[in-house]
């Protein structure tokens, strides 16, 4: 059943590799703890009841409650699955709460910090100098995640309409603008990207010719980043969170922000509208008619 619900998550969810292997891993891990307490093998067969004293148990192995109800949302998932092809009549977690968690306040890097980091970039043109400024570069001028950064290809760049194609979550593509800075750092890169003679049809490479890895895309942020903000987390989500909250807080449409995102619901992006509060305020009494305007 198991095995069955991964095919379904890559075929018809069109779920991404490593999704896939979080959900495989939380559902053995599952499926061994039930039949070990329990002598239980098929899952089918489980009660809330049983599924509690995993929650408790993970509880006590200190794992946060974060963590928890990912494992959870899995468990549930694959259970709807069982529901929905006959296997089971009731989902066990159908009436299951998660755990409570702190919210998880993400700090924007500046406008300043992002064009201090770009601006510290004071090595000669080599392949890595112009790749790392790059990355950086279209991190936070395209807002795309990390692993639609690092799966780019040289055919979704369009010079002539001055765009690029991004393959997002669950297959879904949409089209990005790209700034005239960052064309022409594009095309500086690819120059020394030519120079070392390898043929790679992935944009982001590395100096053997490798496609890029999410570690080493993080390294980059975090080691530039460290030297003009003393930010705690310093990530690819966090330029991808500065990429929103700064389009915001210049008056963008909220819609828009969205569709440039490649979220499916408003409700993903307004988490970044906590940042653009004073923003808001500015326009709303600019706007309102009972507001009281400076003249």
């Amino acid at each position: 059943m198991i095995q069955s619900f991964l095919e379904y998550l890559s075929l018809e969810k069109k779920y991404a590799t490593h999704t896939i292997t979080a959900y495989k891993n939380d559902l053995l891990a599952f499926k061994d703890f039930i039949e070990t307490e329990y002598k239980v093998e098929d899952l089918a067969e489980v009660h809330y009841p049983q599924i509690r004293t995993w929650i408790v148990a993970l509880v006590n192995q200190k794992i946060t409650n974060r963590s928890i109800n990912r494992k959870i949302s899995s468990l549930k998932s694959f259970y709807k699955f069982l529901q929905k092809t006959a296997h089971i009549e009731k989902n066990p977690l159908a009436k299951h709460k998660s755990l409570k968690t702190p919210k998880k306040v993400q700090v924007p890097f500046t406008v300043k910090e992002v064009n201090n980091a770009i601006n510290s970039f004071t090595e000669e043109d080599n392949f890595t100098s112009l790749r790392n400024k790059l990355l950086i570069e279209l991190l936070y001028s395209t807002g795309i995640r990390r692993i639609e950064l690092i799966n780019l290809k040289e055919r979704d760049i369009n010079l002539i309409d001055k765009t690029i194609k991004v393959l997002g979550k669950r297959n879904k593509e949409r089209y990005v603008p790209l700034l005239a800075s960052v064309i022409q750092l594009l095309k500086s890169y690819q120059e020394e990207k030519n120079k070392i003679s390898v043929k790679s049809e992935y944009l982001f490479i590395t100096s053997k010719g490798n496609k890029i890895y999410e570690t080493l895309v993080y390294r980059i942020i975090n080691s530039y980043f460290s030297r003009v903000s003393e930010k705690v987390k310093k990530s690819p989500h966090i330029l991808r969170h500065s990429f929103a909250t700064h389009l915001l807080n210049e008056g963008a449409d909220l819609n828009s922000v969205k569709e440039l995102l490649g979220h499916s619901s408003l409700a993903s992006t307004q988490v970044y509208t906590h940042n653009s509060l004073d923003a808001i305020k500015k326009v709303y009494n600019q706007a309102h008619p009972k507001s009281v305007k400076k003249r």
